[in-house]
């Protein structure tokens, strides 16, 4: 069982050091971050931050949510690319000032990081939804990487097992599978897209 949970802990980290590396290439390399929906990438940093806040407010091994600052880091990077490639920069400052407020805000009180955490689930299982909405309505997978997508089903289902095997946190577990569900239905729609693309 060691082995098993050293080897799920590990491999998320590696995956994660990445995840966002062909999201990244692909809006660069088109100069554009077409089909890259930014409500859905400020709501995936929003639950990044919340869960992050919450593992550590609880004071869980760290192996089991170490990835969250490396996710966070390139969702900004990412953020920024995003902004830059849509004219938005100026959008760019107070998105900081909103996430960087609500990491010292989350806990003040303990009802707040719980409350927080509830939530976390919700903004995250949006953010996939945001994303869907995009594609659904341009039909388009643009510069959406579904490598990335395919990556983030694969660290949810390692933290499933981790979480089960450590904490055993019900709302941390039921997060798990939610987005597991919902990145593999990303990741089907941005292929689905991509695979009409090449047809016409």
């Amino acid at each position: 069982m060691e082995a098993l949970l050293g080897l799920a802990n590990w491999s998320t980290l590696l995956v994660c050091m990445v995840i966002k590396l062909p999201q990244l290439v692909a809006v660069l390399a088109a100069r554009s971050a077409r089909g890259v929906s930014l409500e859905s990438l400020v709501l995936e940093l929003s639950g990044f931050l919340v869960f992050l806040r919450y593992q550590s407010y609880y004071s869980y091994p760290l192996e089991t949510y170490l990835e969250y600052p490396i996710l966070i880091a390139q969702d900004v990077i990412l953020l920024l690319f995003v902004l830059h490639y849509s004219g938005n920069m100026k959008q760019a400052l107070p998105y900081i000032v909103i996430f960087v407020g609500g990491w010292y805000f989350l806990t003040l009180q303990k009802w707040i990081i719980d409350l927080a955490m509830n939530l976390c689930t919700l903004i995250s299982a949006a953010s996939k939804f945001a994303q869907l909405r995009c594609l659904w309505q341009t039909r388009d997978s643009g510069q959406v990487s579904a490598l990335t997508w395919s990556m983030s089903a694969y660290t949810c289902a390692t933290r499933i097992v981790t979480t089960v095997m450590t904490t055993n946190d019900l709302m941390v577990l039921v997060r798990f599978i939610i987005m597991l569900v919902l990145n593999i239905w990303v990741t089907a729609t941005i292929l689905r897209y991509r695979k009409t693309e090449k047809t016409d």
